[in-house]
């Protein structure tokens, strides 16, 4: 990698030259974010009603996909039964605080192609050629690998989640009442989580050409890897019980095999 260029003598950009333009970088991701904020916020209707608050019942697309699946392979217990969660607010502030909280969130999300774009543009002028070939695909692979990781977990891994814990009772002298702030925090986190995490090719593919790991090394390494997987997704949902740990724990193993091919030999 070499030093950043400018138009000086010495042709290197001094330490506040980098310093001015990393200032700049971070003030047009900051504006950025800050105005799709505000967009989104203006959207509240459309943002709860038919997105956040979807998955609270079975109307949701993913038990929609199932009943028709039940009934193509004739399988009619696939088709999870009709029902619908209440969420309560307990806090003076909760339900403004959801929507501030909640459109922060999916402004953030919405800006991650921009976010990884501006990191292109400032890191970009410090590569050699042969470097600067790759670095266009390695972002744009990397903003679709969250996307596709944000996807999964509001489409497949939160409902399932929402639907296996929110019905579940010990007694039915002991009603289920799930406030908005539990409810966003579980969304919140299984989302940037799984989105985080699906970066994990990317992020082998750079190891291996520092020769940190190579293709043998990750094929004899699968069994630690499984259990390493399944310590980090107990970690990182929001719920002790095994079936979320699962549901988290499968697609990450997933990538893991998925990453073995970008290695080196």
């Amino acid at each position: 990698m070499s030093f950043l260029k400018n138009n000086n003598k010495s042709g290197e950009a001094t330490f506040w030259e980098h310093l001015e333009d990393l200032r700049w970088t971070i003030i047009r991701v900051l504006a950025v974010v800050v105005v799709l904020i505000i967009v989104v916020f203006s959207f509240k209707d459309f943002l709860f009603s038919d997105i956040v608050l979807k998955p609270l019942n079975s109307d949701f697309i993913l038990y929609r996909l199932l009943c028709k699946l039940s009934v193509f392979l004739n399988i009619p217990e696939i088709c999870p039964e009709p029902f619908h969660l209440e969420l309560i607010n307990i806090d003076l502030s909760g339900q403004f605080m959801a929507h501030l909280g909640t459109s922060i969130t999916a402004g953030l999300l919405i800006a991650v192609p921009y976010i990884l774009y501006e990191l292109w543009r400032f890191i970009y002028p410090a590569l050699y050629p042969h470097e600067k070939k790759n670095t266009g695909y390695i972002f744009l692979i990397s903003s679709l690998l969250f996307y596709l990781g944000a996807i999964i977990s509001f489409v497949l891994i939160f409902p399932l989640t929402i639907r296996f814990l929110g019905t579940y009772t010990v007694s039915e002298l002991v009603p289920n009442q799930i406030s908005i702030q539990s409810y966003l925090s579980t969304l919140y986190l299984l989302i940037f989580s799984l989105g985080i995490m699906f970066e994990l090719p990317v992020l082998t593919f750079f190891l291996s050409k520092i020769g940190v790991v190579n293709k043998s090394m990750m094929r004899k390494g699968r069994k630690y890897a499984f259990v390493t997987i399944l310590i980090l997704s107990a970690v990182i949902t929001p719920t002790t019980d095994p079936f979320t740990m699962l549901v988290v724990a499968l697609p990450i193993y997933l990538l893991y095999e998925a990453s073995i091919p970008v290695c080196r030999r």
